[in-house]
């Protein structure tokens, strides 16, 4: 009998004590080789005046996570997940923003009416440049010209300047293979700076010279698309066809440095138009939120870091290792910290598109513009994604764009 009640009791015991050496366990780190990715093989390679080093780049290295002790998802298939299209890159360009939100709301247009779309990345992109160019000028040079911007920014442009379909515009040459924008921007950004040194602030000339040097690149954007064999405005495809309400969508960050339930800036470099329409709630909130949208049908567009040594992107696997910050200590105080000593940066937007569970955690599905996605191979079905661990996404990053009525339990309170 007391033999039974020792077995008994060792079958209540031992989950908990396996469970408390899973949390004691030690993440170590290395020094990894890096090899060429997919940026230096494909995307350098399809830049039209790209020309081989003549001498051989000395071997880059990079402290990373040894991922050997740590069971991590190794395949898209274990995911449970929502419509999408396929990834593409953003080639050599800093669009992440518009290439993460506009798959986003490809995601929201098939969720909503049960089509299939593709819209022009581009299209915003091109507008957006021109936003730019236009508070340049008001603020007399004081402002932000480069290629970065937020999630927010897609919303902004399409109630101002509609949407097209991929096909209306792509915003490359033809026979050109990825997307770069580094000769046009620095165009850009001299001749401003040419204007500010000069005090020539002719708004029209200015604009229509930004327009010029965007045209030559990237190609006019159109002024109607035809759907169903009639022409119709970008405001019309925006609002008739792809049938969304750019208001029915908001950004949600976690900052202690602002007050909880109340809007406030996102105080990074690419929220160059100082936008303060982000609602600011408690970590647990947060995480919450994001937890219920995407197992009730919702996907989340995100922003943050990618630059960590848990951020693996030959393994596509991102995690937050213990020898940065035991999961269980994660709480608001040190995703602070991290931000206001700039260790996390507004590096990235991605599209998180599924999740699974695994060991008691969630693990989210990334669908991803930039290189780094690719650096496996082109044939693997985990090309363009990664696999986020939940502790990553609490840490890490700093907000996420979602429709409205995954939030409506806390808009009250702001």
């Amino acid at each position: 009998m007391k033999k039974i009640l020792l077995i008994n009791l060792m079958a209540l015991v031992l989950p908990f004590i396996s469970l408390a050496q899973q949390k004691q366990a030690k993440d170590k780190g290395y020094f990894k080789e890096l090899d060429k990715g997919f940026y230096e093989k494909n995307i350098l390679r399809g830049i039209e005046d790209f020309e081989e080093p003549k001498t051989e780049l000395p071997k880059r290295t990079a402290y990373k996570i040894d991922l050997s002790n740590r069971i991590v998802p190794t395949s898209v298939d274990e995911f449970t997940g929502y419509w999408k299209n396929n990834p593409i890159s953003q080639g050599a360009t800093g669009t992440c923003w518009s290439f993460s939100t506009t798959s986003f709301f490809e995601t929201e247009v098939y969720r909503i009416t049960k089509k299939q779309v593709k819209i022009s990345e581009m299209y915003t992109a091109y507008w957006e440049y021109i936003e730019k160019a236009i508070r340049f000028i008001e603020q007399r040079g004081n402002s932000l010209f480069d290629e970065g911007s937020e999630a927010n920014a897609v919303t902004r442009i399409f109630k101002k300047y509609g949407a097209v379909p991929l096909d209306a515009y792509t915003g490359m040459k033809n026979g050109q293979s990825y997307h770069n924008h580094k000769k046009m921007v620095d165009e850009m950004k001299a001749y401003l700076e040419s204007v500010k040194q000069s005090n020539s602030w002719n708004n029209d000339l200015i604009v229509s010279t930004i327009k010029s040097i965007m045209d030559f690149y990237m190609g006019q954007p159109p002024k109607t698309v035809k759907v169903d064999g009639k022409e119709i405005s970008p405001q019309q495809y925006l609002k008739d066809v792809l049938k969304l309400v750019p208001d029915d969508y908001i950004d949600v960050m976690s900052l202690v440095s602002e007050s909880y339930w109340k809007k406030a800036e996102y105080k990074v470099e690419d929220n160059w138009w100082h936008s303060a329409d982000y609602y600011n709630v408690p970590l647990e909130v947060y995480m919450e939120v994001l937890k219920k949208s995407i197992r009730n049908g919702y996907t989340v567009c995100i922003g943050g870091d990618t630059s960590e040594s848990g951020f693996d992107s030959w393994s596509n696997v991102a995690v937050v290792p213990t020898y940065d910050i035991p999961g269980e200590y994660i709480d608001e105080y040190a995703r602070q910290l991290r931000f206001s000593n700039k260790t996390t940066t507004d590096d990235h937007g991605m599209h998180l598109v599924g999740f699974k569970e695994l060991e008691g955690k969630d693990w989210y599905l990334i669908k991803d513009s930039g290189a780094g996605s690719r650096n496996c191979s082109k044939e693997s079905k985990n090309f363009g994604y990664y696999f986020f661990h939940e502790d990553y996404i609490k840490l890490k990053i700093m907000d996420f764009m979602v429709h409205k009525d995954m939030f409506k339990d806390y808009l009250n309170k702001f």
